[in-house]
This record gives structure tokens, sequence and C-alpha cells, in this order.
């Protein structure tokens, strides 16, 4: 089966709500509302055509930093799975657009942001969501040789 993978621009809508399963996985989510603009000739500027909204999630470490990272209001560009959940409540249908985020990030064509990287502890080889070697969660040895390894900082070239 082919996934959809999309990049949508918009605005944090709600305040990303931090989640733990009891299994230990972490995830957050939050509203994103995409706002499409268009040319008014009569008028001679942009105006607001129509706004969607979207429902993000986040898991694991992108949770976390999506959590201590996100306000509402902020421009954002996420990308990610596009997931379209039917459900029935009170026997009426509803449609959702969710995304299932690989990557969320402050839009820095309508603003400034400062990175900070986040050190943690590390997981070895075989301690990823299941165990095994392989798994999305898995590090490997490689990143556990190195975790205590002190970034190199680059001499600084003229403009």
């Amino acid at each position: 089966m082919h996934e959809t993978l999309v990049t949508v621009v918009g605005n944090v809508a709600t305040r990303p709500e931090f989640r733990e399963a009891a299994n230990g996985t972490v995830s957050c989510r939050f509203r994103l509302a995409a706002t499409v603009r268009r040319w008014d000739r009569r008028r001679e500027e942009w105006a607001d055509a129509y706004t969607s909204f979207y429902t993000v999630w986040a898991w694991r470490v992108l949770a976390a930093n999506v959590v201590a990272s996100v306000s509402v209001g902020e421009p954002v560009v996420v990308q990610g799975k596009l997931r379209i959940q039917e459900q029935e409540r009170d026997g009426r249908r509803w449609l959702s657009a969710d995304i299932d985020a690989v990557s969320v990030g402050h839009d820095l064509a309508r603003g400034t942001s400062a990175f900070r990287r986040v050190v943690q502890a590390r997981p070895l080889r075989g301690t990823g969501a299941t165990g095994q070697p392989g798994d999305p969660g898995d590090l490997g040895e490689k990143h556990a040789e190195s975790a205590g390894a002190e970034p190199q900082a680059e001499a600084a070239a003229p403009l």
C-alpha cells in the first residue's frame, strides 16, 4: 500500500497535548490551520480563501520536542503521512484529516527561531519500541560509541 506524504504550512491552532500510553510510548497532538490566500485582482490585495484543519500526531522524541517548542498561533511546516479518518458520532458521519508527522518546524519565512539540540540518554541496540535490532527506535552501537563525543566547532568563513 502506498502512503500519501504531505507537507503543510500553517499555524498551530491548539496547544500541543502530550500523552503517554500504558506501554510508555509518548505522543502529542495539535490542530493545524492552513489558510489558502489568493490575489484579489479587483481589490489588488491578498485575501484569505479558505482554511483547512488537520490533526497532527507526533511520536516519541518528536512529540517531546514539539511540546517543548511549539505554541498556539506560531507558523509551522509539518511533513508526514496523511490519513483520512472516517467516524460516526451521534448518528452523523465525520471525516478528519490526520497527519502522522515525520518532521515539524517553525516556518522561517515568517519569523526566526533558535535551535537547541536536546541531549538525552540514547538506547543501545535492541532497546527500541520492540526491543529488536533494526527497530525504528533502535539507535544501534554507532550512536552509543559517539554519545559522549563533543561537537566540533567549525571555523567561521568570511562572507
